[in-house]
């Protein structure tokens, strides 16, 4: 059996690399997320226009990365390998370019293609030059044959991004308060493009159901749910269980009878958060604050509230039943309700809030010609260098978004071990100088996942770990194609 199990993890490491799932993040984010990131903030309109049209508009219509380059001193163009970013203390990367158009009054008027910034790339990734090179190649290259890649070059450094481990968003996890006036909490963090918003609900100890998020702080759950549209007191009942009623249900139903319409929900709330403007004002600012800042994983239109008000049914269903003790409390530290954030996820977090930067300061400058009575080429305004900085910046400081810090790190090259241990490397967000001590320790859901024995001792004991030798990393299954298996398995849509 030894000798079988030997040829069978030979066989595996041939085919298979350590830092496998890293790349595979990095190649969907520049496949899938980089498109997803321009649909998000596809369409820019700015305040200020010249007097003598209506709308104007810019548009993001494509984006792609092309092959790692180097515009050397006198404007050439040429291919750039690691080995020369690594002695000559350059960046390895590539241009990214994006498809740009502008609209007056609805009609495209100038369409071009520019480059927006320079995006580093990750060794042996699908865009890198190395990638599927043999062992030949990669030694005339003067590349290590066993180097694994998974890593970047910043000013000729060689530079990882550390697995981060969170919580998963958009689940319900109710778990015990030792502290504040409810027993039991149910939070969920609604995750939507760089919005990731906490959501709170409680029991107090008048028997009513208390929602939070953002800046509505405790406000009556079933008055939320009637303002997204679940009118009828049965119907409230039946979405929260069809199969019994439950007492705490029906207290909260009976202290909110007085609620009959859409409008006098929204009311209500607006004078719970303070809102104190005229009524029909009122309501539309709770409108777009439902719309907007409410489970927006959902979705952020005025036909999603629906689903929202479902969503919040089943939200208290659950909460009652850990509360009578009718299913568990929820583990926070089950793996099952962890996720890892890879090279691709972190990527795509950076530059999100980046194109944000960049979009604000087109719109500035923009503005500001238009102020001085010109009307500008959008190809004037776009500063590739702004994107191309910023990201460098985080790379090489390890600074990142969220005031997060040490995300990229130096390799460690002491021995190849080290390097294969860096590229695995796996940080809790929590703060070392807690005790945190159910975080720390070695949970059961662990096994195959992470390595049981290698994280430092001292203060980051348990926090910084390190994946297993053979484990990989799946990708964020889309929701479409889930549904569409889920449907052909006989799901019915309500």
């Amino acid at each position: 059996m030894y000798k079988y199990d030997k040829i069978l993890i030979k066989k595996f490491f041939e085919e298979q690399s350590f830092v496998n799932s890293n790349i595979a993040s990095f190649n969907n984010f520049i496949d899938k997320e980089l498109n997803s990131i321009i649909d998000e903030n596809g369409v820019i309109e700015p305040t200020i226009i010249p007097s003598n049209i209506d709308n104007f508009k810019i548009k993001f219509d494509k984006i792609w990365v092309a092959k790692p380059e180097i515009t050397e001193a006198d404007g050439s163009k040429r291919k750039v390998f690691p080995i020369e970013a690594r002695l000559r203390k350059i960046t390895y990367s590539a241009p990214v370019f994006i498809e740009v158009s502008a609209h007056i009054n609805d009609v495209q008027r100038e369409s071009f293609t520019t480059q927006i910034g320079s995006l580093p790339i990750m060794l042996k990734s699908n865009y890198c030059h190395l990638n599927k090179m043999g062992r030949e190649e990669l030694i005339q290259q003067g590349e290590d044959p066993d180097d694994p890649g998974g890593y970047f070059i910043i000013n000729g450094t060689e530079k990882v991004l550390i697995n981060m481990e969170d919580l998963a968003a958009n689940r319900v996890l109710v778990e015990k308060n030792s502290t504040g006036p409810s027993t039991f909490v149910g939070k969920l963090f609604s995750e939507r493009g760089s919005f990731k918003i906490p959501h709170t609900l409680e029991k107090m100890k008048d028997g009513v159901f208390y929602l939070t998020f953002t800046r509505v702080k405790r406000v009556p759950a079933i008055v939320i749910i009637k303002a997204l549209g679940l009118l009828k007191d049965e119907e409230i009942t039946k979405f929260v269980s069809s199969d019994r009623q439950y007492d705490e249900v029906i207290i909260n139903l009976y202290e909110f009878v007085e609620i009959k319409t859409e409008e006098e929900a929204l009311d209500y709330i607006a004078k719970k958060i303070g809102i104190t403007q005229a009524k029909e004002i009122r309501i539309e600012r709770v409108k777009e604050i439902l719309d907007k800042y409410l489970l927006p994983h959902l979705g952020i239109k005025q036909e999603d509230r629906i689903f929202k008000a479902y969503n919040l049914c089943k939200m208290i269903k659950k909460y009652v039943d850990v509360v009578n003790g009718e299913i568990e409390l929820d583990d926070k530290d089950h793996y099952m309700n962890k996720r890892l954030k890879l090279s691709g996820d972190l990527l795509a977090d950076l530059l999100r809030v980046n194109l944000k930067v960049l979009i604000g300061d087109l719109l500035y400058n923009f503005q500001r010609i238009v102020k001085r009575g010109k009307f500008p080429s959008i190809k004037v305004i776009i500063r590739e260098k702004l994107l191309t900085s910023r990201i460098y910046s985080s790379m090489a400081t390890g600074a990142w978004v969220g005031g997060r810090k040490g995300i990229s790190q130096r390799i460690q090259r002491l021995n190849f071990l080290e390097t294969l241990s860096h590229l695995q490397r796996v940080v809790s967000p929590l703060s070392a100088s807690q005790e945190n001590f159910e975080a720390r320790e070695l949970h059961c859901t662990h096994l195959g996942r992470l390595c049981p024995i290698e994280t430092p001792e001292g203060t980051n004991i348990g926090l910084r770990k390190n994946l297993s030798l053979l484990c990989s990393v799946s990708n964020d299954s889309n929701e479409d194609e889930v549904m569409k298996s889920l449907k052909n398995l006989g799901l019915k849509t309500i």
